[in-house]
């Protein structure tokens, strides 16, 4: 008596699409087309025969393709999993009030930083954040914000490209 059940398979779960994978596939897109078309006003040297436009041209292409891959895979179906984070509460919402803190933070160093210059600013920066971030220790988040700022400055000096000394003009 060999009996054979049949059975329906199991429902299948209707396809979710991720409509904002959608969107970043075209985002992708318009910057890859983009990137390709700005390649094209580099100015080619002599001889060169790479020369500066084969590396956009490349990053470009590549996004056009990544673009593409993406538009498929959320047709598809595919949809990203959610990262389980270890330490963090995905249900909770965001905290706008910090979010809203180092936003203002970055807009006081862009508004002053080339008045008081990098070396100041740049310590305020690194201090305001980590206090809006829960830092304990302003004065020690100064400190370290002060050196981290004027090595930075000293680095970029030493590379060719000068950052404001704003009111340290003559000192650094």
């Amino acid at each position: 008596m060999n009996e054979r059940f049949e059975s329906s398979p199991p429902a299948a779960e209707p396809k979710r699409i991720d409509k904002a994978q959608y969107g970043l596939a075209l985002a992708l897109l318009v910057v890859g087309v983009l990137t390709i078309v700005d390649a094209r006003g580099l100015e080619v040297g002599f001889g060169d025969p790479i020369g500066p436009r084969l590396f956009p041209y490349v990053i470009g292409a590549g996004m056009i393709v990544l673009s593409v891959l993406l538009a498929f895979a959320t047709a598809r179906g595919d949809v990203a999993e959610g990262e389980a984070g270890e330490d963090v509460d995905l249900t909770s919402p965001a905290d706008w009030v910090t979010v809203g803190k180092l936003v203002g933070i970055l807009v006081l160093n862009l508004l002053l930083v080339n008045l008081v210059g990098w070396a100041i600013t740049g310590a305020l920066l690194f201090a305001g954040a980590a206090w809006t971030l829960g830092s304990k220790s302003f004065l020690g988040d100064l400190i370290v914000g002060a050196v981290l700022s004027v090595a930075s400055w000293y680095f970029f000096w030493f590379l060719g490209v000068p950052l404001p000394a704003g009111l340290l003009d003559g000192i650094l």
